[in-house]
């Protein structure tokens, strides 16, 4: 059965090494017959959350931006896919506000059930990616009819491009074919 995939893409370079992956993975899915659709993040304007919880009440938030349309997007889909380099060993700023911003999915019947992380960082420690791992676990522990799958780490990469080659772009397409 086709499922609807959203990748969503917080790498603020075009074609960065975290951008190469997350198409890896929409490649794989597609072959397998899945709807992609990925967002850039880099090319959204969107604030910060203001905290102010009344997006709970209205089901949207307040603050007219891009980030509403991508919740929404991120409501109707069956797979989510973050895709982020790994900044001070967390997600980057951009998917952490998108994170905060997709409130308003909270206690909704979204139809989300499968997230997966796609990272990429300069160290290749496997323990680089630890607190990434975490920061999104702590988001889909918010959402109790979804699981975090997958993590695809590719370590040592760091200027644009330098992922050519490296596994984890075989492991992500993989990853992808098999939602």
């Amino acid at each position: 059965m086709s499922k609807k995939v959203l990748i969503i893409s917080s790498s603020p370079r075009k074609k960065g090494n975290s951008e190469t992956l997350a198409a890896a993975f929409a490649k794989g899915a597609q072959e397998a017959g899945n709807q992609v659709e990925t967002v850039y993040l880099r090319e959204k304007q969107y604030g910060f959350c203001k905290g102010c919880f009344a997006c709970l009440k209205l089901g949207h938030c307040v603050l007219r931006d891009d980030a509403v349309e991508i919740a929404a997007k991120m409501h109707d889909a069956d797979v989510l896919v973050f895709a982020t380099p790994v900044y001070y060993y967390s997600v980057s700023g951009q998917l952490k506000t998108m994170l905060d911003r997709a409130n308003p999915l909270y206690g909704t019947d979204y139809a989300f059930t499968k997230v997966y992380l796609l990272a990429t960082a300069a160290e290749d420690e496997p323990e680089t990616v630890e607190g990434t791992v975490k920061a999104v676990q702590g988001w889909v522990d918010c959402f109790e009819r979804c699981e975090l799958v997958d993590t695809v780490f590719a370590g040592g990469v760091n200027e644009a491009g330098e992922i050519a080659g490296h596994p984890a772009l075989e492991r992500a397409y993989q990853v992808g074919n098999e939602i």
